[in-house]
């Protein structure tokens, strides 16, 4: 029966350690889709800027604003379609998150069980001694 117990708390800080390192890797893509949102924010940004309180430009100056333009709204759309796929891992990472954390759940609850089974074993082992041993056992002697 000790045994058992131990079993289940070691099963239990395994689980622990796995959901822990799940949050932590959930936070971790997070994290990563946050600055690629960031990222893109300041390409529109700088993009948006690009033609405004200009006044009088050349054709030369104005091409290559086009041109730069062009660039900038093309990285956005690279940005778009990172943001896209980290958006979808941090999705399949929330997931492991909460399978981990329905497993940490199941082993507390295994390991309570198997703890109480325990006492209830060694309370029924109490209850089997002859009187004379439970006044020993107990020092009521």
């Amino acid at each position: 029966m000790k045994g058992e117990v131990a079993r289940r708390q070691r099963v239990l800080r395994v689980r622990h350690v796995q959901h822990a390192m799940a949050v932590a890797e959930t936070a971790r893509a997070r994290d990563e889709a946050e600055g690629i949102a960031r990222n893109a924010q300041r390409l529109r940004n700088v993009r948006n800027d690009l033609f405004t309180g200009q006044g009088v430009a050349t054709g030369a100056n104005f091409a290559a604003m086009q041109e730069l333009a062009g660039r900038l709204e093309q990285a956005g759309r690279q940005l778009d379609g990172a943001l896209y796929d980290a958006r979808r891992k941090v999705e399949a990472k929330e997931g492991l998150s909460l399978a981990a954390n329905r497993d940490r759940e199941i082993a507390v609850k295994l390991k309570d069980r198997a703890r109480a089974d325990l006492e209830e074993w060694r309370e029924n082992k109490l209850a089997a001694l002859p009187r004379y041993r439970r006044m020993q056992r107990t020092g009521d002697v």
